[in-house]
């Protein structure tokens, strides 16, 4: 099923990124575009995942370089019957964590320092179990061909004042309307398939841990700081906020086209209300989680 979505995403972005060219440059721009787009989701599907930790500048780290994390990591790894996937860390005081990867066995997670340092381990555990249930649901996959299209997507509305010359098809005021309604047509994309799909990763991955309250606790922790914190790298990058656990864009007026997670609110309270059904505690659910 999710194949299938991601092939009619791929082939949405696709139309969109096509009738942007075809505005701009007529039957050559939609030409132009057609080959490029088919390029870009060949691209899209073999390196995104590599391209997004590369944006964010992520080190991948070991055992021996970051090992409570990394142990973490390929604790929940086995609790989900997953291929252990490749760790690493980014460089931001926000705390913040994504997962991506065409499939289980060429997954990765990534979390920020900030994520590290502020959150306890019990809460590192339930945001990593968060993502790993991204990796089982295979989610990833659409979630990193979304970043690299509609981020393509984007930049071409963004360049339309350099191709806007006589033999475009449009008027000033079309290029206007294209720059201010392709982004955002790549946005609403984005908030179809994100939503739904973070419901569904805090409650596996509730299950992954088995501790919904960890995960309750550090999205609340993670909201309040995201919130006071800026994220240069994101706000460069905003067609990958959807990947993230908790949105990283605040900081620019524009950041509110990108808004793809659901209320934290209604996070925390499905998470506390999976606890009270399992019998579960804030008291007692406070030791070590392995």
């Amino acid at each position: 099923m999710n194949m299938i979505r991601t092939a009619m995403l791929m082939a949405t972005m696709t139309a969109l990124f096509v009738g942007i060219g075809f505005l701009l440059g007529g039957p050559v721009g939609l030409g132009i575009a057609l080959l490029f787009a088919c390029g870009l989701n060949f691209f899209a599907y073999w390196n995104s995942d590599k391209m997004v930790l590369r944006m964010y500048g992520a080190t991948e780290v070991d055992e021996a370089s970051s090992p409570e994390y990394y142990r973490t990591v390929r604790q929940l790894a086995q609790n989900a019957d997953l291929p252990m996937p490749k760790v690493y860390v980014i460089d931001s005081a926000q705390p913040n964590a994504f997962a991506t990867g065409r499939n289980p066995a060429n997954a990765a997670v990534a979390a920020s320092t900030g994520l590290l340092k502020q959150l306890t381990p019990q809460e590192v555990a339930g945001v990593m179990a968060h993502e790993l249930a991204h990796v089982k649901n295979r989610d990833t996959l659409t979630m990193t061909i979304t970043a690299t299209l509609a981020g393509a997507i984007s930049m071409l509305a963004n360049f339309a004042f350099f191709f806007r010359g006589q033999r475009s098809a449009m008027s000033i005021f079309g290029v206007l309307a294209m720059m201010i309604f392709a982004p955002m047509a790549a946005g609403l994309v984005q908030m179809a398939i994100s939503r739904t799909r973070e419901f569904a990763a805090d409650r596996m991955g509730a299950e992954i841990s088995g501790h919904p309250l960890w995960l309750a606790s550090a999205l609340a922790k993670i909201s309040d700081s995201a919130s006071q914190i800026d994220y240069e790298a994101a706000e460069r990058h905003p067609a990958t906020a959807h990947m993230f656990i908790i949105n990283p864009l605040h900081a620019r007026a524009m950041d509110r086209l990108f808004s793809t997670h659901p209320n934290t609110e209604d996070r925390i309270v499905r998470l506390q209300q999976m606890a009270a059904d399992a019998g579960q505690s804030p008291s007692s659910d406070k030791g070590p989680w392995t």
